[in-house]
């Protein structure tokens, strides 16, 4: 284990709303924040690091939340960033930059249309093709079942298992539990990406507070250690592009060395689901099968808790219950209600002290980068 990673995430919240018309951006980073702050035992008097990514200037965040830091930051790799900060809050923390970490993420996305920058370099070239999101991931796909004969069912297994979770989460979008039919006869949206292949769309958010050890341990919560993190980006290679691979394989390595710990080990995954094959790729990268079995690895429900080898996003993940513009920070928070118990009963790993985050930012396929967390329950 790399002994510098000495901290702990002491307090974790998810925002409720899946829908908010009549909430700021501001406002939702503000009862985030509130909400992980109470569960830790804390108060914004205790905080002297806060990090968040900056759709909101993370000085105007710090002025609105009365924040007296000496170390902030606001890297942003979309999706996974809150992963990223996460991390970087250890470092900082390690450091001695600072003692209580506070990290936050909001977003309207069902509210208000997301917009990109014309101002980036990339889109002079890419707007143009007129091409959506969905469109690289669904490329993406193809191309893992052309060159490892992966199959729509397949894909469809994880959504299948994202479902079985969701229903017993009163604040998912999609509680109705599905079948691998009702995937495949969903609307085909980009070939082969079905309607029900695609994540969810909401607003929302969430916060986690991460300290040094000796504030975590005079707090009357459970131990929850970050003990692996790992971060990497990857591009077009000046042409090489790589459709069926993603940076996990880099950041997950990372993460696995410093925690001392093997992908058979981990009882409990949290995986970025913006797509199905998100989830399948990542998967195969981060060493949980290999490259090319993930089709086989997802199938006949090997990802639903207390039924399949690795329980997934027991909340619902991003493909069910949530997604507030960047899923990475919910997938942080399930793995820690799963390391103190706190998960559902009925999607609750049992003796689970072992857990996996993950996260995917930008686009597959394209330019993207990945996050992992390996978090332990003392």
């Amino acid at each position: 284990m790399l002994e510098n990673l000495q901290c702990y995430v002491v307090g974790a919240y998810e925002h409720p709303t899946r829908d908010a018309p009549n909430k700021s951006v501001v406002q939702l980073h503000a009862e985030c924040a509130a909400g992980a702050l109470a569960d830790a035992g804390l108060t914004k008097s205790d905080v002297d690091g806060y990090f968040c990514v900056d759709d909101v200037p993370i000085l105007t965040m710090i002025d609105f939340l009365n924040l007296k830091v000496r170390h902030c930051d606001s890297t942003d790799t979309g999706g996974n960033s809150s992963l990223l900060h996460i991390a970087h809050a250890a470092q900082a923390i390690a450091a001695g930059k600072c003692n209580v970490a506070l990290v936050t993420l909001a977003g309207r996305p069902r509210s208000e249309q997301l917009l990109l920058s014309a101002a980036r370099p990339d889109m002079m070239w890419e707007v143009p093709l007129q091409y959506e999101l969905l469109d690289i991931y669904a490329l993406g796909a193809r191309r893992h079942m052309y060159e490892y004969g992966t199959t729509s069912e397949q894909l469809a297994w994880i959504k299948v298992a994202a479902s079985h979770h969701a229903q017993h989460n009163p604040h998912a979008l999609l509680r109705k539990v599905v079948t691998v039919e009702d995937v495949l006869t969903s609307p085909l949206v980009s070939d082969p990406l079905h309607r029900l292949d695609c994540c969810v769309v909401s607003d929302g958010g969430g916060a986690v507070v991460v300290t040094r050890p000796e504030v975590a341990k005079t707090l009357k919560r459970p131990l929850v250690k970050v003990v692996g993190a790992g971060e990497a980006v990857q591009g077009q290679s000046a042409g090489a592009v790589e459709l069926t691979a993603s940076a996990a394989r880099h950041s997950g390595a990372i993460a696995f060395a410093e925690a001392g710990v093997r992908p058979s080990d981990i009882q409990y995954a949290s995986i970025y689901d913006s797509f199905t094959i998100t989830v399948l790729v990542a998967l195969e990268d981060l060493g949980f099968c290999e490259k090319g079995q993930g089709g086989r690895f997802v199938a006949d429900g090997n990802l639903i808790s207390g039924v399949g080898r690795l329980p997934f996003n027991t909340d619902g993940g991003g493909l069910c219950s949530n997604h507030p513009s960047r899923g990475g920070m919910t997938k942080v928070i399930e793995a820690v209600r799963q390391l103190r118990g706190e998960a559902h009963p009925a999607v609750q790993v049992r003796g689970c002290t072992l857990a996996l985050a993950h996260g995917t930012g930008g686009r597959m396929g394209t330019r993207h980068s990945s996050a992992t967390l390996i978090l332990e329950r003392e």
